[in-house]
Formats: C-alpha cells, sequence, structure tokens
C-alpha cells in the first residue's frame, strides 16, 4: 500500500512513517509533501522518502493509493478538495475543520458528493480500547448506561463517550464546569520537565445526559502525558462494570465473577520471540490480539497502524470506520463542553447538519 503524507516534518506525521518502517511489508510511504526546504531535506536523509514542496510537484512524480493529510484545521480544507478533484482518497488528520462553518462546509462538498475520506481518529483502537469494547460486545455487561472517560481531551474523549455508549448523533445536555490548581510541571510534548516547578493546572468536567445514558468527562491539562497524574475509564452496564482493567459481573446464576485484562507481552524474562504486545486476555479469553505483531510498536503507533489498515480495506471497496460526519459529531460536541464550562450553562444540543 503506497502512502504519501502532507504535512510531513510535523510530529503527527512521523508516526506514519515510524509505522511504515516497522511494517514494510503492509505501508509503504512514498512521498511527503513539506513545504520548507530545509526540513524537506532533513525528512529526505533521515526517512530516505522523496520530500517535495507542493502538492502539485508531488503528483508530477507520485499517484499513492491514498494520501495522509496531517496539517492543521484550518489546512486541511484546501488540501481536501484539491485531493478529492484528482480523485485520490484522503485519511485526514482530527478535527477536519476548526470550526461549525469548516465542518459544514466539508458535508456539502465531500460526504454528499462522496468522496473517499475518513479520519484518522485512534483512540477507539487503542489495545485497552479494543478490549474493553469487545467485552460490551459479549453482552456480559448488559445494556450500558454509564462511562466516564478521563484519558484525552474533548473529541478523543468524546469518540469513546460515543463508542461506548452507542450513541450516533442524539441530542445531548451538556453540563459543565472548570476546577483550577496547580501541581508539578511534567512531561509535554516537548520531552521531560528541565526543572521542578508548580504550574497552575485546569481540570474540565461534564455530564453527557443523552437521557437513557450517561457519558462524564474528566480531563486534566497534559494528563495523558503527567508522570503523576493516571488515566481512568470506567463502564457500567446491568449486569456489571470495567474500573480500568477490572471487570465486575453479576451472573445469571448470582455468583459473582471477577477478572482483570491482562497485557501479554512477548520478549520478557527468558522469552526470546522479540518484544511485542501479544494481546489482552480476560480470564482464558483473548479481548483483544495484535495484529501487527511481532513489530515492535507502542500502543497508540499500533491504534494508528489500525486506521492505516482499515483505509486500505476502505479504498478497496470496505466499510467507512471514522467518516467526516462522525468526526465532525465528535468535535461538535467537544465544542458544546468548552461553551457549557465558559457560560457556566446547561447546553442542549440540537441535531447538526451533517446528522439530518
Amino acid at each position: 500500500m503506497r502512502i504519501s503524507i502532507i504535512g510531513g516534518a510535523g510530529f503527527r506525521a512521523q508516526y506514519f512513517l515510524r509505522i511504515a518502517q516497522a511494517l514494510p511489508e503492509r505501508f509503504q510511504i512514498s512521498s511527503m509533501v513539506v513545504r520548507d526546504s530545509t526540513k524537506a531535506k532533513a525528512m529526505e536523509e533521515q526517512w530516505k522518502v522523496p520530500a517535495y514542496q507542493s502538492l502539485e510537484e508531488l503528483l508530477n512524480h507520485d499517484q499513492p493509493d491514498f494520501f495522509v493529510l496531517c496539517v492543521s484545521g484550518s489546512q486541511s480544507r484546501d488540501y481536501l478538495f484539491k485531493l478529492v478533484e484528482v480523485g485520490i482518497p484522503v485519511l485526514v488528520e482530527t478535527p477536519p475543520a476548526p470550526d461549525m462553518q469548516g465542518l459544514e462546509l466539508l458535508h456539502d462538498k465531500l460526504t454528499l458528493t462522496g468522496a473517499r475520506v475518513q479520519v484518522a481518529e485512534q483512540y477507539q483502537f487503542h489495545p485497552v480500547q479494543e478490549a474493553r469494547l469487545a467485552m460490551i460486545r459479549s453482552g456480559k455487561l448488559g445494556v450500558v448506561s454509564e462511562t466516564t472517560v478521563s484519558i484525552s481531551q474533548l473529541y478523543h474523549a468524546v469518540s469513546l463517550i460515543r463508542r461506548i455508549l452507542g450513541i450516533t448523533f442524539e441530542e445531548v445536555k451538556i453540563k459543565a464546569m472548570r476546577f483550577e490548581s496547580k501541581w508539578v510541571s511534567g512531561p509535554t510534548r516537548s520531552g521531560p520537565p528541565s526543572e521542578d516547578r508548580m504550574i497552575p493546572m485546569q481540570r474540565d468536567l461534564a455530564w453527557l445526559d443523552f437521557g437513557d445514558r450517561l457519558g462524564i468527562y474528566d480531563f486534566t491539562k497534559n494528563q495523558h502525558r503527567s508522570w503523576i497524574r493516571s488515566n481512568h475509564l470506567s463502564i457500567r452496564g446491568e449486569r456489571g462494570e470495567i474500573f480500568d482493567n477490572r471487570i465486575l459481573i453479576q451472573q445469571e446464576n448470582t455468583v459473582p465473577l471477577q477478572m482483570d485484562l491482562k497485557r501479554i507481552n512477548r520478549g520478557e524474562y527468558e522469552n526470546a520471540e522479540g518484544y511485542f504486545l501479544q494481546g489482552i486476555l480476560c480470564g482464558e479469553q483473548w479481548l483483544y490480539r495484535n495484529p501487527f505483531a511481532p513489530a515492535r510498536l507502542y500502543d497508540d503507533e499500533i491504534a494508528i497502524a489500525s486506521c492505516l489498515a482499515k483505509m486500505a480495506e476502505y479504498i478497496n471497496g470496505g466499510p467507512e470506520f471514522y467518516s467526516l460526519a462522525e468526526a465532525s459529531q465528535d468535535h461538535y460536541l467537544g465544542m458544546m463542553i468548552e461553551k457549557a464550562i465558559m457560560t457556566g450553562e446547561t447546553i442542549t444540543t440540537s441535531k447538526p447538519y451533517w446528522a439530518k
């Protein structure tokens, strides 16, 4: 599968380059668009992939199976329109547009015209989330009505809330608040902390009331990189719950069942198979098997590799896996959470343009 990346010098683009390097039999990055000439030369030297300074120049030299678009939401629209014009499918980063006007325009110009575009929202494909979703699908929890997601910010978390609760485009009432405190500065996208210092932090909480189902959003700035703040996710159904990696179920014979999600890694102790995640067990059942083993990828890379694999299936006639409409809905609800925080009001969403 030949893939081209637009925005190849960004940190997100380098995820795709590392994945292709680890899985050359499945993915080949055949070209990149890097507008800065100095960065383009450096990327070529590092990754041994041709880098061009414009889309037009790239298309004169390469015709990939699909593009990965790794630019800001404000820049992605023009690239999307150009790529759809030339008939090449696109996997675009989140969010696909920065505001409601942009999201509605994408619906008009792309979704309604049948453009082959999917969005690289990877959180649902993290191994532990795949395992949790598999447990929900098994029916052992009964009907799921509540989830608390404290993993990532806004649309990423909303995508998990909707997926866990089985929500599509239903109306929702949103209450939210912000709590401010101080704690030590930790790792950022730039790397680990260089000094010990206290900085102000914001914790945002929101309650998404879908009537018969409740999603709770709980995120503190930079929490997902912190060494001292843990991520958390819980799921509650009629017959049981998942609390992080612990599963509690009351069976029909009234006997309680207590299990754990157990990561199985190879390459530990005397095992010489290489170091990789094999899968996640629950009791004697595999809830998740790593489809990219034995490649040495960490969880976020596994999830992004799943997006690439599903995109390859999609352009060959397979199903959608995260459409522009879904991405737009999650970004819309994320913006409504922010509005509820800033105004202190309960926000009732309407059915959005892309769901009508």
